[in-house]
């Protein structure tokens, strides 16, 4: 029997849509990263807390990593990017459909000096055996990974093996944080992000990603039911339109998936208040990116 504790960060890294945040939420067991289909949603860098045994992983769902554009594209390629320096283990997740692409093959050279670099090849499921055979020999050859996994996110299969070899590659430690299953993310942008999500699942197609929603604040009545009061922040009126659709109806829609969204997951009643804003700079406040856990630059 022994005292000793182990605790370390796991940065999960990879491109866009390579299924990260599906992951974490599998391996969390429920949900703590926005999930679309739309590229580059998870703008954050999300903390969840997951115990394999006596020792503690602390996942950080980093942004994909991505060409920048934009200055909200630096940022969001920045906190990925610094999440990598600080961690224990990187876990590099790629999409074993689309194999090693140019930004996978970027990626690995600037993760690569990490003592304790891991794969997961996600969506095996999806693709015949012997095609990842040629992924796993290219990959062997570009950096000393100490696993590759196969495996799926979605239907959950390889996540237990690859939890236990993450595990033991923990630093002797304290624990970082209460020895509990948890997220560490503000309940104010926890909510956001799931009125975000909504967002994006009924009209990714005709909306930019470059789109924000703030929950400016939250009201208790004597019955317990949460007055949520949310802003969605576009860049135009077109964009505007979008949202809110005809008669108000796309905005209702998104309200009450929001709604219900919120109360499966928290626990609680509550009445969501959205309003659109039409703010073309919002990306030039400094303010909305440290809401959010980035860096203004």
């Amino acid at each position: 029997m022994t005292d000793d504790t182990y605790s370390g960060f796991v940065a999960i890294m990879g491109p866009t849509n390579a299924g990260k945040s599906t992951l974490l939420n599998q391996i969390m067991g429920r949900k703590v990263s926005i999930v679309s289909h739309k590229v580059q949603t998870t703008r954050t860098r999300l903390r969840a807390i997951k115990m394999v045994g006596d020792r503690q992983l602390v996942f950080v769902d980093t942004p994909g990593v991505f060409k920048p554009k934009r200055r909200l594209d630096s940022a969001m390629v920045g906190a990925a990017m610094d999440a990598a320096t600080d961690a224990d283990a990187i876990l590099l997740v790629i999409d074993a459909n689309k194999g090693i692409t140019e930004t996978v093959r970027n990626l690995i050279i600037k993760i690569k000096n990490n003592k304790n670099l891991f794969v997961a090849l996600n969506k095996v499921d999806a693709i015949k055996k012997d095609s990842l055979l040629p992924i796993v020999a290219e990959l062997s050859q570009m950096a000393d990974f100490k696993e590759i996994f196969m495996i799926s996110a979605l239907k959950n299969d390889g996540i237990t093996e690859m939890l236990n070899s993450l595990a033991r590659v923990m630093p002797k430690s304290p624990y970082l944080f209460d020895a509990k299953d948890a997220s560490d993310v503000p309940d104010n942008l926890y909510l956001a992000e799931l009125t975000r999500e909504k967002i994006y699942k009924y009209i990714h197609q005709e909306l930019p990603y470059h789109i924000n929603v703030v929950t400016e604040h939250v009201d208790v009545d004597d019955e317990g039911v949460l007055d949520i009061y949310q802003k969605i922040v576009v860049q135009n009126e077109a964009h505007k339109k979008i949202v809110v659709g005809h008669g108000g109806a796309q905005l209702k829609q998104i309200g009450t998936a929001a709604r219900h969204d919120i109360q499966d997951q928290w626990g609680v009643n509550a009445r969501l208040h959205l309003f659109v804003r039409v703010e073309p700079d919002w990306e030039e406040n400094a303010e909305n990116y440290t809401d959010q856990g980035l860096e203004f630059k």
